[in-house]
């Protein structure tokens, strides 16, 4: 996906019954706060009515230059300290409303995001995390926005626009006619332009997002580029781009000129129309000099009150949308893990069995993953899990650790269906080390002790030998408090593994999960990972997912999976006796590329 050169570009969301429903809602987070708001839309209501107010006085104190010198210093205080009160509450409104949105888009955020850590994993295996990112960052940023600013603007142009046009009417029903006759057209037009110019725009943001995709992608795969001698192909390709992005920048400014043309003949002639107009009816004794000045100014104030209001309305629009996509996170339904249960469980012996269970994902129903699964491990035991790519192999650790329930069929543990545990209980009982570790992008302790957060630090150390990973930290300067570095760049990947392996000893779980955790390493990591592994399975029902069959020769059984059926059973040497085995024949395959 092509970033924004920008900010991004978020939809606009048509202001229907339902979209605006859940806006609406948003004024549920403000509730602690609502005489702050209340308050805010008081002090914006006093800005838009002191604004009105000075076209008004500017024509009194034009008047008063025929009176005497008291009343043109008292119109010209009066100026002064309807500027004053602007100004203060200017400062209020402002301080208000950005109180109220950052409270309120604290609550939002919290609330968006817990739940959306909440979500099952078949929500996540259908939504892109860069989709999911910009959910609670650019669409919250909106919101944002419009809160602080957009609402503010709107709302206190909408009240100079009706209290303006009320005031001239007041002033002069005939030149009020005749400028509403003329005016709002050429505002109108001037907005339609606007649009086009916009989405010109747009189009050239687009295309420069593009443009500088290209430039990621080449160098995140130089070497790539350079491999297959495509430097010229990528060339051409970028000028490609670059060349599209100048064509629309060159027609939008053509447009822009065209643009800037109109308003300067269009919106200055309904000016000099206007003034003529004026200056007949002032001519005939219809209008006084100081009613002239009253006119001129509150057209003005109209005009660019009329000019302002649609781009407000476009940034309430893309509100509204960002609103609506924020509510679908909140509104979606999570699994129910609580941090503080009231249900007690003894802790698991590790006795697991899956019986007659059968699997397919939500996103491919019409595909079984697996296919009434059977087999019984009993506590303490290593069970080995084998087969081709695609087999079923990490869809059935998945439902072990009940990412996803079974669609038919049973999973128990100490003879227990899995249904009566709670997540939070269940998930705190097993410990998983993957073949890609993901580290996060603090401390090395930090990393460890998100097995269990509330070690001491002769814990921290004990599992850190037990992963054979002690000897390699304390060789850094900063010892446990090495940064890892995001996704654990820093560390060469056996590192990476014996610090996830630290991770699950000092969880201490009664259930482990390996999948594949030595696939990846040269020979010196792989022997210091396996035997950390060795340590980690002692005395723990442990589920190994490998595709190097040495590493698995001494599971108490091995089983075979192909297309989601399983299709043998046994230890190394039961498999291995067998002739025309899968095993074997996997075996013989591993053991000629040895060679």
């Amino acid at each position: 996906m092509a970033k924004k050169s920008n900010k991004e570009e978020l939809p606009k969301a048509k202001l229907s019954k339902e979209n605006l429903a859940k806006t609406f809602r948003l004024f549920s987070f403000i509730k602690p706060l609502r005489w702050k708001f209340i308050l805010g839309l008081f002090f914006l209501g006093v800005t838009g009515a002191t604004a009105l107010a000075f076209p008004k006085l500017m024509g009194d104190l034009i008047k008063s230059a025929e009176l005497s010198n008291s009343e043109i210093n008292k119109i010209g205080i009066i100026l002064l300290f309807v500027f004053a009160i602007q100004s203060v509450a200017s400062y209020f409104r402002v301080v208000l409303f950005v109180s109220v949105t950052e409270n309120m888009l604290a609550a939002i955020r919290q609330s968006a995001y817990s739940n959306l850590i909440k979500m099952p994993m078949s929500f996540f295996s259908q939504r892109k995390v860069g989709e999911l990112n910009s959910r609670i960052a650019a669409d919250i940023s909106q919101i944002q926005d419009t809160f602080t600013t957009n609402i503010a603007e709107f709302l206190r142009q909408i009240i100079i626009i009706i209290g303006g046009i009320i005031a001239i009417f007041i002033t002069s029903v005939k030149l009020s006619v005749f400028m509403l006759a003329t005016v709002p057209v050429v505002a109108i037009i001037a907005v339609l332009f606007g649009k086009y110019i916009r989405k010109l725009s747009k189009q050239a943001q687009d295309m420069v997002a593009e443009s500088n995709n290209i430039v990621g992608e080449t160098l995140q795969g130089i070497a790539n580029v350079k491999a297959f001698t495509n430097e010229w192909f990528e060339i051409l390709r970028y000028n490609n781009s670059t060349n599209k992005v100048k064509d629309i920048a060159i027609k939008g400014g053509k447009a822009r000129g065209a643009f800037f043309s109109f308003i300067i003949f269009c919106l200055f002639g309904a000016i000099i129309l206007l003034v003529w107009y004026a200056v007949k009816l002032q001519n005939a004794g219809e209008l006084t000099q100081d009613e002239l000045v009253k006119f001129i100014l509150y057209t003005i104030f109209i005009g660019a009150s009329i000019g302002g209001i649609s781009e407000q309305y476009a940034q309430i629009q893309k509100a509204v949308g960002a609103t609506e996509r924020v509510f679908d996170i909140i509104d979606s339904t999570p699994e129910n893990i609580s941090a503080n249960e009231n249900i007690t469980h003894t802790p698991l012996e590790g006795n697991v069995s899956f019986h007659h269970v059968s699997f397919s994902y939500s996103s491919r129903k019409d595909t079984t993953v697996l296919n009434d699964i059977n087999f019984e491990v009993k506590k303490g035991e290593n069970i080995a899990i084998v087969g081709p790519s695609g087999s079923g192999k990490s869809t059935l650790v998945s439902l072990v650790l009940r990412f996803y329930n079974p669609d038919s069929g049973k999973i128990l543990f100490d003879g227990k269906d899995s249904s009566t545990y709670s997540l939070n209980f269940l998930r705190k009982q097993m410990a998983i080390v993957p073949q890609d570790v993901l580290l996060f992008g603090g401390s090395i302790k930090e990393n460890i002790l998100y097995g269990k957060p509330n070690a001491t630090e002769e814990e921290l150390i004990d599992a850190a030998k037990n992963a054979n990973a002690h000897e390699f930290i304390m060789g850094f300067p900063e010892k446990y408090n090495t940064l890892v570095g995001e996704r654990g760049i820093q560390l060469s990947g056996g590192q990476r593994q014996r610090i996830a392996i630290a991770r699950a000893v000092l969880k201490n779980p009664a259930i482990l999960l390996l999948d594949e955790a030595t696939s990846s390493l040269d020979s010196e990591s792989e022997r210091l990972v396996q035997d950390a592994l060795n340590k980690l399975m002692q005395n723990r029902t442990s589920f190994v997912i490998a595709h190097r069959l040495s590493t698995i020769r001494f599971a108490d059984k091995i089983i075979v999976i192909d297309k989601g059926k399983i299709i043998e059973t046994g230890t190394h040497e039961e498999l291995i006796s067998k002739n025309e085995g899968v095993y074997k024949h996997l075996s013989k395959l591993q053991f000629h590329n040895w060679q």
